[in-house]
């Protein structure tokens, strides 16, 4: 039987938003139908660019739109609450895009008013939802691994040193923090769960944002999760999860589809992951929106609130430990 298209309407117009219709648009179950803008103009030159057809000069005229299905927030991280209670608000689920909020008080908000709305409300954490991850979470599941005790993740970019870009802008909720380590910390949430005790170290960059953050999560079964971040400098953002029995190497880049490898205590590869992924990948958590929307739920089982919740927990207490604020946006 024939599924009915799953109308997207896009919550802004920059790079992210096209990179997740440029990459939507590759399902036949999925229509981007509109696009919300600031101004007529943006909206219109992105519509053009996709071939969408409603084209709207404010987010309130896009979530009002009887035709949407669902919106994808994908505006700077200060304006992710903003915006997806102003969606839930007009009666629209909602993908919003990582980081999920600025602060844990601001993600619980959001996942209230969901609740209360009972509309479906994901993270669009999309290293989570990629054919390689789900593999990868089977592999733990089983218990080959053998006791998980140390799990190390780098997200590391280079980036021109303009006060204005939004990875050192304050006002954009810059730093490496929100936008970069937002991957490794959720890596090691899906591994290890919620951590028991955090450090966090900082290096400021130059616009006072964190410019290098490194931390340490330790766990109630004694395991470690090693992670850190950089805006300065590219790094190989790899992953590795170790267990006492085997462990899993992600090649570069551990959050997009990528190769991975299970090598035993005697150095032997006893499994992993090969396969070529075409498109870039954001298609993924589009397609499970779709498919909880479709099956009435108001969560994905692939990341649910509660986790969501505990993530941003862990970001708040290592934001709290490097003295990282943005001023008006600082919680």
């Amino acid at each position: 039987m024939a599924v009915t298209p799953f109308r997207w309407g896009i919550l802004g117009a920059g790079g992210i938003a096209s990179q997740f219709t440029r990459d939507v648009i590759r399902m036949e179950d999925h229509r981007v139908i509109a696009v919300g803008s600031r101004t007529q103009e943006k909206a219109d030159a992105f519509a053009d660019r996709f071939g969408i057809a409603h084209r709207h000069d404010s987010y309130q005229k896009l979530v009002n739109d009887p035709d949407v299905d669902g919106i994808y927030v994908a505006t700077h991280h200060p304006m992710h609450m903003r915006d997806t209670l102003m969606a839930l608000n007009a009666g629209k689920p909602v993908l919003c895009e990582k980081p999920f909020a600025m602060s844990y008080e601001e993600t619980k908000t959001m996942i209230d008013t969901a609740k209360e709305k009972n509309l479906l409300l994901m993270e669009a954490m999309w290293a989570r939802y990629l054919p390689h991850m789900i593999k990868i979470r089977e592999v733990i599941k089983s218990g080959i691994l053998g006791e998980i005790i140390s799990v190390r993740a780098d997200h590391g970019q280079w980036f021109p040193r303009d006060p204005d870009f939004r990875l050192y802008d304050p006002k954009f909720g810059g730093g490496a923090l929100f936008d970069l380590g937002i991957y490794p910390i959720s890596f090691a949430s899906m591994v290890l769960g919620e951590p028991d005790q955090i450090t966090a170290r900082s290096t400021k960059a130059f616009t006072g944002v964190d410019g290098q953050t490194s931390i340490i999560l330790q766990y109630k079964s004694g395991a470690h999760a090693l992670l850190n971040t950089t805006n300065l400098a590219a790094t190989p953002n790899r992953a590795l999860i170790i267990g006492t029995d085997a462990r899993i190497e992600i090649d570069r880049t551990f959050y997009n589809p990528t190769k991975w490898r299970m090598i035993n205590n005697k150095d032997e590869i006893i499994g992993g992951w090969d396969r070529q992924y075409f498109g870039h990948g954001l298609r993924e958590e589009a397609k499970e929106f779709a498919r909880a929307f479709r099956a009435g739920e108001k969560e994905s089982p692939m990341l649910p609130h509660s986790e969501i919740l505990s993530i941003m927990k862990t970001v708040s207490e290592i934001q709290k430990q490097i003295g990282l604020t943005f001023g008006e946006f600082a919680k």
